[in-house]
């Protein structure tokens, strides 16, 4: 079932009532109903006592019976937590079902192990998670073959077909998006790649800009040179690092006058790698205009993953292209300033001179 054919099912007064009648699940998230003798408003699928039919009066969403004056009940409250328990390990399972298995399981197989529909199934792994199941299991194939990868006893045919794909025709394809490189290449620590680099110095500091044949894979601000350099070596232990030429030396220096002046703008190639949930925040951050700043709540929103604050917060950290994903234009709620993987000062001022060169 479709979220459209959900909201349908229970547009009615009459279909309302059979589905809070009989506690369905599935009408969850598609309204609710007030008391008109307690004042409060609960689910459908509420285990509080019935109440008589013509005590009843439904809303589309709590707010709009909160607006009506009805806040909610406390069996109501109790419901949610011991619900979100339940739900959280229900997905828990799917995750270890997801990990364990030779193949990826269908949205189908997942759903029905789960005994809930596919839809309502999908809803709530994404709710959970941050990214659908298909995403989680792309993600944790991908983590599986760089595991077997690293191994030295294990062969690249061999980790191909123990991370769950059925040919090597069908990883070949997929390769470049997971690794970033050729299998043997990523096997090699790196080896037989080429990053270019260069290292200079800009308003916040030194600042490491690195690129790799698919774009840039780094952008690092810093008060020891060395370190930055260091942090590049720890991602691509065997690569060849090549210090850039006049040509690379130019794309440093727009990507340095982008940061002294972000209303330039960086139309420039990014070779972006993280899993699913990860890439999804990075691309929600692109989206948030120069000058303005979201809390780290609002993207989780955006990337439909309401509950996954901590998880979107995690995912700004691992960000390794500085300004060109925005990581420094999330704060706190509050709007307080923290939590920047190259220093809190370096993200105030980033913020302050965003809001001087807008318009």
């Amino acid at each position: 079932m479709t979220s459209t054919q959900a909201h349908a099912r229970f547009t009615s007064d009459e279909a309302r009532w059979q589905a809070v009648q009989s506690r369905d699940q599935q009408a969850d998230g598609q309204f609710v109903y007030g008391v008109k003798t307690t004042g409060v408003y609960c689910r459908p699928s509420s285990s509080a006592r019935l109440p008589q039919r013509k005590n009843v009066v439904f809303f589309d969403t709590a707010q709009q019976a909160e607006a009506a004056g009805y806040r909610a009940s406390r069996r109501a409250r109790a419901d949610r937590t011991a619900a979100a328990d339940e739900r959280a390990d229900l997905v828990a399972r799917a995750c270890r079902q997801i990990e364990s298995a030779q193949t990826p399981p269908s949205l189908d197989e997942l759903a029905a192990q789960a005994n809930m529909s596919p839809f309502h199934f999908h809803r709530v792994f994404k709710a959970e998670t941050g990214v659908t199941p298909k995403a989680y299991a792309s993600a944790w194939r991908a983590r599986k073959l760089r595991d077997e990868l690293g191994s030295s006893v294990t062969s690249i045919t061999d980790a191909i077909y123990t991370a769950g794909f059925n040919s090597n025709s069908r990883f070949y394809e997929a390769s470049e998006q997971l690794l970033g490189m050729r299998a043997g290449e990523y096997r090699a620590g790196g080896q037989g790649a080429v990053i270019r680099f260069a290292i200079g110095q800009c308003s916040l500091g030194a600042i490491l800009v690195a690129q790799s044949h698919r774009g840039i894979c780094a952008i690092m601000l810093g008060d020891d040179p060395d370190m930055l350099l260091r942090d590049l070596q720890d991602q691509f232990t065997r690569a060849q690092l090549v210090g850039g030429d006049a040509a690379f030396e130019h794309l440093v220096a727009q990507v340095v006058g982008f940061v002294e002046a972000p209303s330039v703008g960086l139309n420039l190639p990014l070779d972006v790698r993280g899993t699913a949930f990860q890439e999804r925040v990075w691309q929600a951050l692109r989206d948030v205009p120069a000058g303005t700043t979201v809390s780290y709540g609002q993207i989780a929103e955006r990337i439909g993953a309401p509950t996954a604050v901590r998880a979107v917060a995690q995912a700004c950290g691992a960000n390794r292209i500085a300004v060109a994903i925005p990581c420094h234009r999330v704060v706190r709620r509050d709007g307080d300033i923290s939590g920047y993987r190259w220093g809190v000062e370096r993200k105030r001022q980033l913020l302050e001179r965003e809001a001087i060169t807008q318009p």
